[in-house]
């Protein structure tokens, strides 16, 4: 197997330096994370959503490191590469005003509601606004299905980061790979480190390793970036030795779409529909259950006012970086697209000399893949545990520490599932390209959150139908895509076809059948 570890530049014997400044980040990180479990109340509450006690900062910081995944470093910095400076358009510009929206217009209400009624997991806010217990028997699998692609983003992420970095480091251990420290490996110490500090204080230990893992991953993409910079002679003389992606590089066409395709490097229709795309976070479950952390509504104003800014800061660098890899000074050797993520690692490793700042940076880019990580275990565990196990049970049936021992051992099944996958898929297509998949599913089922919070006549049925129909649409055009790759619909996202399919079987099928009780209504629209 040709390995795209091989892709790191050979340039003698290999310092060990990176290797042990990222060690040395993953025990400070461990230390805090054990740290912040000391203060961890032992109950199932506190375990779940931290007993609705995180501030604004840490809301900030939770809510954005948990946004932030291989998908905006290594994700964006390889699609740029591949089609220009219209990745930032795709993704970071409508982002940063729509994921703004969705705090305010859907976050802050489900945080009261939750917090007014007890609910711990979106599928017991759902149950309760459609009067269904089967609602969650249905969704619970479609959001594990949707969350496995996620996940499988932010670890294969670390195999492209870690693998060219380590590239030559030892050879005489691992000669398959290059020298290079092999995935499995990797996955095991990445998977590792997560669980150990999940495990040691849940929802209130992951806002505290977000907290400062965000610190990182955004301290050194700037470092990063300005480092690179400096190398091609400054900020101009870098954009203007850039090609500017695979797509900037097609010939001229005589339409106004050839002509946007042609400078931006995406079709104007495809363009307009991923706006469709950054509504995911309306249905995270895993943001979700951060927003039910905070402590007052009040904790949502820094998260509404400063989440379009970080975004900025993170997704700026990492696109020009991508766009800077175009040009014939990068050097940059061409890549298929299974191997476009390795664009950020390959420009680290041969632009900046340091072997202390390779590790630094390398570093931050795992702190963004590991915020996303642990929420996303620490959620499946939650929503187990509450939908599935304890639904429909007394509840003194369990005590604390049995609830908490259920939520960690499906933790563990699905850590060791999505371990599993990562080996067999390393080789998948771009990450960004099957973080688009993850998405489309996510925000096009944010039709039934938005629906159910604001239209009074939203039923059962109609929940039921937006469901179904949005998950055969998603499904349809993920198996024609070759199960992930990239797809259109004639220029349109799927995500948006979906989106509006699940909108319209909501209305519809609402009309026609019975409205939901006198007592719900009052319970979720006081």
């Amino acid at each position: 197997m040709i390995s795209i570890l091989a892709q790191a530049p050979d340039a003698g014997p290999v310092s060990l330096t990176p290797l042990i400044v990222i060690g040395c980040y993953l025990a400070l990180l461990l230390g805090l994370a054990m740290f912040s479990g000391k203060l961890f109340r032992g109950t199932s509450k506190d375990y779940f959503v931290a007993s609705h006690s995180i501030g604004p900062f840490m809301l900030l910081m939770s809510v954005f490191g948990t946004t932030m995944t291989a998908f905006a470093l290594v994700g964006s910095t390889g699609k740029t590469f591949q089609i220009g400076v219209g990745t930032y358009g795709l993704m970071a510009s409508s982002s940063g005003l729509i994921h703004a929206a969705c705090f305010f217009l859907i976050g802050i209400r489900v945080w009261a509601i939750a917090k007014r009624h007890g609910y711990v997991t979106q599928i017991q806010f759902f149950r309760g606004r459609f009067e269904s217990s089967g609602i969650g028997y249905l969704l619970f699998p479609i959001l594990v299905l949707l969350v496995i692609p996620y996940l499988l983003i932010g670890v294969i992420g670390s195999y492209r980061v870690i693998g060219p970095m380590t590239a030559g480091m030892f050879p005489n251990v691992f000669e398959a790979t290059g020298g290079s420290v092999p995935p499995w490996i990797i996955g095991i110490v990445i998977c590792g480190v997560v669980l150990a500090y999940i495990f040691a204080g849940g929802s209130r230990a992951a806002a505290w390793a977000n907290t400062f893992q965000t610190i990182v991953f955004m301290a050194m993409g700037v470092l990063a970036f300005t480092l690179i910079s400096k190398h091609f002679g400054g900020l101009e003389a870098a954009i203007k030795q850039a090609n500017g992606g695979h797509l900037i590089r097609t010939p001229d066409e005589i339409s106004i779409a050839g002509k946007f395709t042609r400078e931006i490097g995406i079709h104007p229709l495809t363009f307009a529909t991923y706006m469709f795309i950054p509504l995911s976070v309306g249905m995270f479950p895993h943001l979700f259950q951060h927003w039910l952390t905070a402590k007052s509504a009040k904790s949502f104003k820094l998260t509404v006012i400063a989440h379009p800014l970080c975004i900025l800061i993170v997704w700026v660098p990492c696109v020009l970086i991508g766009l800077w890899a175009t040009g014939t000074e990068a050097g940059m050797p061409p890549l298929p697209d299974a191997k476009v993520g390795a664009v950020l690692s390959i420009m680290i490793a041969k632009l900046v000399a340091s072997p202390v700042i390779i590790g630094m940076v390398t570093a931050g880019i795992l702190a963004a893949i590991m915020s996303s990580l642990d929420s996303q275990f620490l959620c499946l565990g939650t929503m187990f545990t509450n939908d599935i196990v304890l639904h429909n049970k007394p509840k003194d049936k369990y005590s604390d520490k049995k609830t908490i021992l259920i939520a960690r051992g499906f933790i563990i099944a699905i850590v060791l599932v999505t371990f599993i996958l990562s080996l067999l898929l390393q080789n998948v297509q771009n990450v960004f390209d099957l973080a688009i998949w993850s998405f489309s599913g996510f925000g096009a089922l944010t039709a039934l959150v938005f629906t159910s919070l604001y239209w009074k006549g939203a039923t059962k049925h109609g929940a039921y139908a937006c469901i179904i129909v949005v998950a055969s649409i998603w499904m349809f055009f993920f198996w024609k895509s070759g199960w992930g790759g990239e797809y259109t619909v004639g220029h349109v996202m799927p995500v948006a076809i979906a989106f509006m399919g699940g909108l319209i079987a909501m209305i519809v099928v609402s009309l026609f059948t019975k409205k939901p009780s006198e007592e719900t209504i009052k319970k979720f629209f006081p």
